[in-house]
């Protein structure tokens, strides 16, 4: 175990798939219109495919036809932290799973209203949980 609770690398490697660990843990990015959420439209919760934690309900989720879902707005405030991202020679904001440190994707300012915010997140680093499926 790493540090201040955070799993290590070897724990990653053994819970995630490659694609999921290179995503969520290396920074890396599905390639677009290819996620399996993308144009997914059930009620529900995103979760954090590392740790489980809430991060977007579905009443956020709409179509900015970027090729990955998009949100416009967090499920609630501080589950998600916001850094700059100056890699590729862009200059962005990332965004990460607050309680694992997972990568989500970035947030750019091109949203709708009333937010005016685009959280553009790979598939591969949610999970969805439909509504009524939780106890």
């Amino acid at each position: 175990m790493a540090e201040g609770g955070l799993k290590d690398d070897e724990y990653w490697r053994d819970k995630l798939s490659p694609e999921e660990y290179r995503v969520c843990r290396e920074k890396g990015t599905e390639p677009p219109f290819s996620g399996a959420l993308y144009q997914h439209s059930e009620t529900g919760t995103y979760h954090c495919r590392c740790c489980g934690e809430a991060l977007f309900d579905s009443t956020s989720k709409y179509d900015a036809g970027c090729g990955w879902p998009s949100f416009s707005e967090a499920s609630e405030k501080g589950r998600i932290v916001e850094t700059l991202d100056t890699s590729h020679g862009m200059r962005r904001t990332e965004i990460t799973c607050a309680r694992c440190n997972s990568h989500l994707g970035h947030v750019f300012t091109d949203g709708p209203a009333p937010t005016g915010l685009r959280y553009c997140v790979n598939s591969v680093s949610l999970s969805f949980e439909r509504d009524g499926d939780k106890e």
